[in-house]
């Protein structure tokens, strides 16, 4: 349950950044998260006045408000033909359409939860978070970035002509993932992201010439990260799907 002693309707981005600063406040976005933290915050900042729940396309870029829900970014239709169905993939086994009605792409980003298969997939792509102070930042560099009191505003997709895959492993369906796996092939380069291990997503770019035996690049790039045991699965174990993933991955985007 959300505990708090206030909440209030933003009226402003500025309104809600000054709030924000309190250590004791804290931005809501689909409440999927916060909830369940046994804590009593002094103010809850809503943004859900703002107009940030649109998706806005046009010929160069697609700019995705903070508080879109994860069923809006899944039902997408542009965004479904740009990513060949990889965005659709990457959504269909968080939890249930319930949930994903309600969580927001602005919380699962700014989260840069470990087991992220939301920030996964975005960093596969050529694509930024627009933060109220901080300005446009490349998402694989947000990712390092070390939590602010800063507002996501927007992600940004710059179109490019790009294929792009997604896969992942769960031990069942709806659970967090084991490892997840998204790749973009264009341009000359692929870049490969591998998440949940169980770290926060990173990513691996190289040549396209590196696809010449794929396998071989699966392998490698797989090796490249750093993996840890949990729960879920063993660091062994990780190191071996994101392998498999790499690989089913490429060989998908490469056949289609």
């Amino acid at each position: 349950m959300l505990r708090c002693n206030d909440y209030i309707f933003a009226e402003s981005l500025e309104e809600a950044y000054k709030l924000n600063q309190k250590k004791n406040n804290v931005i809501v976005g689909g409440n999927g998260w916060l909830k369940l933290r046994k804590r009593q915050w002094g103010t809850v900042i809503d943004l859900s006045g703002l107009g940030l729940d649109k998706i806005d396309e046009n010929d160069e870029e697609f700019r995705i408000g903070a508080m879109v829900c994860l069923s809006d970014l899944e039902n997408h239709k542009g965004l479904d033909k740009y990513t060949c169905g990889a965005v659709k993939d990457s959504l269909k086994h968080i939890v249930g359409t319930q949930f994903r009605n309600t969580v927001t792409v602005g919380g699962s980003i700014y989260g840069r939860f470990g087991f992220s298969d939301v920030l996964s997939i975005f960093m596969a792509m050529d694509s930024y978070v627009e933060l109220y102070k901080g300005g446009i930042v490349v998402m694989s560099e947000f990712a390092k970035m070390p939590y602010d009191r800063d507002i996501l505003v927007n992600i940004i997709i710059k179109k490019k002509p790009l294929k792009i895959g997604y896969s992942s492993f769960r031990n069942q369906s709806t659970d967090f993932p084991v490892v997840t796996c998204a790749v973009a092939i264009g341009e000359g380069r692929i870049a490969t992201v591998v998440g949940a291990r169980p770290s926060k997503a990173d990513i691996r770019t190289d040549s396209a010439e590196a696809l010449e035996d794929i396998n071989d690049y699966a392998i490698k790039t797989a090796k490249s990260f750093d993996y840890q045991s949990n729960m879920r699965a063993s660091a062994e174990y990780r190191e071996h799907i994101a392998k498999v993933l790499i690989k089913r991955t490429v060989e998908r985007i490469i056949n289609n």
